[in-house]
């Protein structure tokens, strides 16, 4: 079979998906493809990804193939058998085994795979089609009720090592039940942030995650490692143990995807990437059967309420329409929590109606002293510092007390990170003492007569979840 046609070229009737078995899902990636038409995916197209492949090596492993493409090796020698039918490869040598081949392209396949490259430069696994990942994603949500549900003793067991508030703890729990959007708001250094981000470690489940995805003739890369946490290796026995899987997809523990201030329109859509021709998947797509965290809402590039507008009609429907080249649209899913935090008042930031549709508004607020000193005292532990409750007792009441400063999270660490630097600024070793702590205290102040405000870090953009623990990281 010649291939002649750009991907874009390639009639809607190639990219139909063979109907997958019905046992796999949840927990599970679809089982290896054992031939092209298996795939959903043209002769043409895997033609073009392993004549890539080839192009830059020359003399390829058969396996080694395999392990780019992430295609069986079945799918393979169907292809390659083709490609040396059309004259584009040939064996460049054989050893003692099936498997112990070697391929290398043709002049004219070199010629073919240079047009290829310079129409689309990316080499990688081989896509799924987008109705493969519309199907999967629908088993995998979490709103269908599969997977173990967060009750009040999971709640409390995941947050056994935190200073929460248990009525705090208590919405946060009817609010995931809900899964409907999420509000946290409270002063700057509460520990929203960490919170949210603690939420979504809570999901259940494993979810398989495609390399890239084909939509009309286009690929678009979709695993990002940065995002999407692999499995454990027992997950993955366990999975493969169950049924071979098709390599294509990746097997990974629910999302968690923030983005901060820097969150502009531009990346609320596909994002071409001219130099290799590839789109690159907006963040609420690869959020998709996790949690979205939308952090310093009122702060992004976006008003605030054009980006809920943004995401209203989503939400109720399940789905999102995304621009692909030529202005053409394309329906994906859309199955996230919404998980919102911000230091604003919530009613200067949106109006009545859009606080309505936000189903929990919960305030992260000011600790209580007890909660504040089983948190230092936690910190000084971290911080290889024995802690001195007299020292302690003059943080809060001489210093918070006397200058109205609330007890936030965020001080704690702050706090002692910083007196560690005085001590090795100055050669000593670090020691919790009245005098260390008001130094440390007055170093957080912006100048005289200033007063100081709660320390805050720039969100950072997709940052992979560390599992720390609540307020062990600072919003």
């Amino acid at each position: 079979m010649s291939y002649t046609a750009p991907p874009g070229a390639l009639p809607p009737s190639s990219l139909r998906v063979r109907t997958p078995p019905s046992d796999y899902g949840i927990n599970s990636a679809p089982p290896q493809p054992r031939c092209v038409r298996d795939t959903g995916l043209d002769m043409g197209l895997v033609i073009e990804l392993v004549a890539k492949a080839m192009y830059s090596i020359g003399k390829i492993h058969l396996p080694v193939l395999t392990g780019k493409l992430k295609l069986s090796i079945n799918v393979l020698r169907e292809v390659l058998d083709t490609m040396q039918a059309d004259h584009l490869a040939e064996v460049a040598g054989r050893g003692d085994s099936d498997l112990d081949v070697h391929y290398q392209l043709t002049d004219g396949g070199r010629l073919r795979a240079a047009e290829f490259l310079a129409r689309c430069r990316y080499v990688g696994p081989a896509p799924v089609t987008l109705q493969a990942y519309r199907d999967l994603a629908e088993r995998q949500s979490s709103r269908h009720g599969k997977g173990a549900q967060i009750g009040m003793a999971e709640m409390a067991a995941a947050f056994a090592d935190d200073v929460l508030d248990p009525n705090v703890r208590d919405l946060l729990g009817a609010a995931l039940q809900s899964r409907r959007p999420l509000l946290l708001h409270g002063p700057s250094g509460s520990g929203k942030t960490t919170l949210a981000r603690k939420l979504g470690q809570l999901q259940s489940g494993l979810v398989a995650i495609p390399h890239a995805i084909l939509a009309e003739g286009h690929i678009i890369q979709f695993h990002d490692p940065a995002l999407h946490v692999p499995a454990s290796p027992l997950n993955l026995r366990q999975s493969e143990e169950r049924r071979k899987p098709d390599a294509r997809w990746t097997l990974c523990q629910r999302p968690v995807v923030q983005v901060g201030a820097e969150l502009g329109y531009e990346m609320l859509d596909l994002r071409l990437d001219q130099a290799s021709g590839v789109y690159r998947a907006p963040p609420h797509f690869m959020a998709n059967n996790g949690v979205l965290v939308i952090d310093d809402l009122g702060r992004q590039r976006i008003p605030s309420e054009e980006l809920l507008n943004r995401f209203n009609a989503p939400l109720d429907s399940g789905s999102d329409q995304l621009t692909i080249e030529g202005g053409c649209k394309i329906a994906v899913p859309f199955d996230v929590t919404l998980v919102l935090a911000t230091n604003l008042a919530p009613n200067l930031l949106l109006d009545d109606a859009f606080l309505r549709r936000i189903g929990y508004k919960i305030l992260v607020g000011p600790l209580s002293e007890a909660a504040y000193a089983t948190l230092f005292r936690r910190q000084c532990h971290q911080h290889a510092l024995a802690c001195d409750e007299a020292v302690l007792d003059y943080l809060i009441g001489r210093l918070h007390r006397a200058s109205g400063r609330p007890l936030l999270a965020s001080y704690p660490a702050e706090l002692l990170g910083r007196l560690n630097d005085f001590a090795a600024f100055a050669g000593t070793t670090a020691r919790l003492s009245a005098a260390a702590i008001e130094q440390a205290w007055h170093s957080m102040s912006l100048g005289p007569g200033t007063p100081a405000s709660a320390p805050s870090h720039p969100p950072m953009s997709f940052p992979a979840d560390n599992g720390t623990t609540l307020y062990e990281r600072i919003s």
